[in-house]
């Protein structure tokens, strides 16, 4: 019996899959391109076993001497006067880790130093082009550092949170500091513990002219670096498959909401076609049930071109799945329609059989009633059309095949589910989008 691959080996078959699969127009791949690099880059930290982690923080709460303390050398600048770092920088850590072949640490901006929007982004980028975030603090949790978390938060990044300079309080203060910051804390971070280190510590030594100066001392981020270790031993290769996942997912949900932006005047091109057929058809036609099942079958060829039109092509079951969930989601295309169906076809039945009876002048009352019907074919056929390109942009957000296993991992695994967190998408907006 042939084994099982491990999850972060079917992770990277399913979306070197997927991505073969990728079929991309010449204007997608224009308008996405800078997404679509950012994705491959993933791929190829996924497919090389190279994983970035980055510290996030406050300027001068001593993320780049954190990093050098990691480092074991000087690699990233410092400075008294805080605000050194203004652009991402990366080192390759020479700290061998089973089942990855390089580690890159990365240091960032400080995140006070830039305004609320653009910390957002900050964080997302972050976020995007790193595996795990290490987010350091020196003293309890601010209102910059709070706002700061969500982004990361909902973007499901898994996180370390890191207490720096516990040299400068003693084991109770340090203890009621970190309950305090837990307080703090959003709530879908406080099951994360804080990793106390002094990443350049210092202390006073007595000259023998009587002055005190401050002597640094030895680096203590031995907790740290286990705690690092440990992690990425274990999980390391678990992490960039999650970030691959996530990075899938967030192309697939851009091209998905791109093609049915673009897509939108064709659609209604397409929504007002059928709908003048059905109308045609309904108006022309004397028997209520064949109204019915040619309504319901326009309904159906309506909804197949429309997914071939958004580039999501589907079955014929999976567009009378889809059917059942749009007459669920309207009343009208159910029992409302059918009842004014049926009334209205057999109002027009009695004029047309009365017709002899009357010299045909009941025949001038059946018109009216055809035109209304043809008027509610129209309607429900527009209904429809706007009805499933809703769906399928709901469908899109769900993130197609990454997204589908980004939440069966979370459901199986626990520790995956803590780290996703409160990962969310930024919804889309409905309106713009429909025919």
């Amino acid at each position: 019996m042939s084994q099982v691959p491990a999850t972060p080996e079917r992770c990277r078959l399913l979306l070197e899959q997927w991505r073969s699969q990728l079929q991309l127009s010449g204007r997608e791949q224009s308008q996405l391109g800078g997404q679509l690099q950012a994705l491959d880059h993933q791929l190829d930290r996924l497919q090389q076993r190279r994983l970035r982690v980055a510290v996030f923080g406050r300027v001068g709460v001593g993320k780049s001497s954190l990093l050098n303390a990691l480092l074991g050398q000087a690699a990233f600048a410092t400075d008294v006067a805080h605000g050194c770092t203004r652009h991402q920088e990366a080192r390759a850590w020479d700290q061998p880790i089973a089942g990855l072949a390089q580690v890159e640490l990365v240091d960032t901006p400080g995140i006070d130093e830039i305004a609320a929007a653009a910390r957002a982004r900050l964080a997302a980028r972050v976020a995007l082009s790193s595996d795990l975030v290490l987010l350091v603090l020196d003293g309890d949790l601010t209102s910059v550092e709070h706002d700061a978390l969500s982004p990361l938060l909902a973007s499901g990044k898994p996180l370390l949170l890191v207490l720096n300079r516990c040299d400068c309080w003693s084991e109770q203060q340090q203890t009621a500091l970190i309950a305090s910051i837990q307080r703090r804390l959003p709530a879908a971070a406080r099951h994360l513990e804080l990793i106390p280190v002094a990443a350049a510590p210092r202390q006073p030594e007595l000259l023998a002219d009587g002055r005190v100066r401050s002597v640094t001392q030895p680096p203590r981020v031995s907790p740290l670096r286990r705690a690092l270790v440990d992690l990425l031993e274990q999980h390391g290769e678990l992490l960039l498959a999650l970030n691959a996942l996530a990075g899938a997912e967030r192309f697939h949900l851009a091209l998905q909401r791109w093609r049915l932006g673009a897509s939108r005047q064709a659609a209604q091109s397409l929504i007002g076609r059928f709908a003048a057929i059905k109308a045609t058809g309904v108006a022309a036609n004397p028997l209520v049930l064949l109204d019915l099942a040619g309504g319901l079958a326009c309904d159906t060829a309506l909804v197949l071109q429309l997914c071939q039109l958004y580039g999501l092509p589907m079955g014929g079951a999976g567009a009378r799945q889809l059917l059942q969930r749009l007459s669920g989601h309207n009343a009208l295309l159910g029992g409302a329609q059918l009842a004014i169906q049926l009334a209205l076809g057999a109002l027009r039945q009695l004029l047309l059989l009365g017709a002899p009876f009357t010299a045909g002048l009941s025949l001038a009352s059946a018109a009216p009633v055809a035109l209304a019907q043809a008027a509610l074919a129209v309607h429900t056929t527009r209904l429809t059309g706007r009805l499933a390109a809703a769906e399928l942009l709901r469908g899109a957000q769900r993130g197609g095949r990454p997204g589908a296993l980004l939440r069966r991992l979370a459901q199986r695994d626990p520790q995956v589910r803590l780290w996703l967190g409160e990962r969310s998408e930024p919804p889309a907006n409905l309106q713009a989008l429909l025919p």
